[in-house]
């Protein structure tokens, strides 16, 4: 090889390889850890802390994404991460931690009452991610899966806030874990709450009604929300109820799918 060739050679350009975004990966590692931490809480007993790791972990969900998009550091790794991630905390940390807090009392109607929770969570994270291109971005198709966690997690941290065992309120557990379940997988319309911009200014009021809203929280966390996510989880089927009483369209689909084969999730 002359000297030339091999001058070209080295100065031959490499292809830039592909990396993985930090900041929004870093969010949503966090928020992981907090649905791993839960469980290994409820193993050893904790279940007010192992509450407090799901609460922590939702937080944590909502940001990365908001995160990646303020950013533009949005990646299709990301979002398979997020998927897996909220499976996690959201589907199987719920599922294991209402099993062992009270389900497990009840044989067999307890495990499945919590193999359903978490197969709800997994069929409606499935259907989101197949959906993104097709649902009013106001609206969730079903429960969100975090939401899901709040109800089943607030009731347990609520009920051990008040002295409560598993076993005096176990039947209550299981239908907690039923309805959560049942309502991820559901196409009630739940409120998104994607169309407020976080870069957009807003009035000092909202500010103000920020902070009271973190002060009646912190009154009495399991009480407060506990509440909020009772009153979102039947907002949907308010909301459903309402548009059907009205005849306007229930659906959150705004365009029509191309893939025959998935035509049944979209509806």
């Amino acid at each position: 090889m002359t000297d030339s060739s091999q001058h070209s050679a080295d100065e031959a350009p490499n292809k830039p390889s592909k990396g993985i975004y930090v900041l929004p990966n870093l969010f949503t590692l966090a928020a992981l850890f907090g649905g791993f931490y839960s469980i290994v809480m409820a193993m050893n007993d904790r279940f007010e802390m192992a509450a407090i790791g799901v609460f922590c972990a939702m937080v944590l969900d909502s940001l990365d994404g908001r995160v990646a998009r303020m950013t533009n550091t949005q990646s299709a790794f990301g979002e398979q991460m997020d998927s897996l991630a909220d499976m996690v905390s959201f589907g199987a940390a719920p599922a294991l931690i209402s099993y062992e807090w009270a389900l497990k009392g009840i044989g067999r109607w307890g495990w499945v009452a919590a193999f359903v929770y978490c197969a709800c969570a997994a069929l409606r994270l499935a259907r989101f991610n197949v959906n993104t291109a097709v649902v009013d971005r106001r609206f969730f198709q079903g429960l969100p899966s975090p939401a899901a966690a709040a109800l089943v997690m607030g009731f347990i941290w609520l009920m051990n806030d008040m002295g409560y065992s598993g076993a005096d309120v176990v039947w209550f557990t299981f239908a907690m874990c039923l309805f959560a379940g049942l309502t991820m997988v559901t196409n009630a319309p739940f409120y998104s709450f994607k169309d407020l911009r976080m870069k957009k200014s807003v009035p000092f009021v909202v500010i103000v009604c920020i902070a009271l809203a973190i002060g009646v929280i912190n009154i009495h966390p399991p009480v407060v929300l506990f509440a909020m996510f009772v009153m979102y989880g039947l907002s949907g089927y308010v909301l459903y109820a309402w548009r059907k009483a009205k005849g306007l369209q229930t659906s959150v689909i705004s365009t029509s799918t191309d893939e025959p084969d998935e035509e049944g999730l979209h509806k």
